[in-house]
């Protein structure tokens, strides 16, 4: 059986490709549809102190936090969220995330500015960029 060999005429193209992969992020050349693509943002949550025990919320602030959710939902749904959820733990250690897309900085803080859970102090709000490096591409099954 002959072995495979791989063509010399490819053999420069596939080191300029693999060289691509060394090179660090901030030293390449970026493009023009690179900049028209969105970046990826991620905002995390926590309650606010004096909401951590659920006998201080009014009426008023489970509102909010429906709207904070409405929100959310909408925005997963026909907008930048990708993923938003929270930690099952006790109120003084829970949080939760909204991994978002917008196109700049200024943007994605606006964007978390006004959820209205951080709008009315409910929660507090943390911004950071992220970078999704691994991501499920088929849903599993419903348990």
């Amino acid at each position: 059986m002959r072995s495979m060999r791989f063509p010399k005429t490819l053999f420069p193209a596939a080191l300029l490709v693999l060289a691509g992969f060394f090179v660090p992020m901030g030293s390449r050349v970026r493009g023009a549809e690179e900049f028209n693509n969105p970046k990826t943002f991620i905002y995390v949550l926590r309650l606010a102190p004096r909401f951590q025990n659920e006998t201080a919320w009014t009426k008023e602030n489970h509102a909010v936090a429906q709207r904070h959710f409405e929100r959310l939902k909408a925005a997963a749904e026909h907008g930048p969220v990708i993923l938003a959820g929270r930690t099952e733990e006790a109120a003084d250690k829970t949080f939760g995330i909204v991994i978002f897309e917008a196109p700049d900085e200024k943007a994605a803080r606006v964007f978390m500015e006004n959820d209205p859970a951080v709008k009315s102090g409910l929660m507090t709000a943390e911004l950071h960029p992220y970078l999704i490096a691994v991501q499920r591409s088929v849903q599993p099954m419903t348990r």
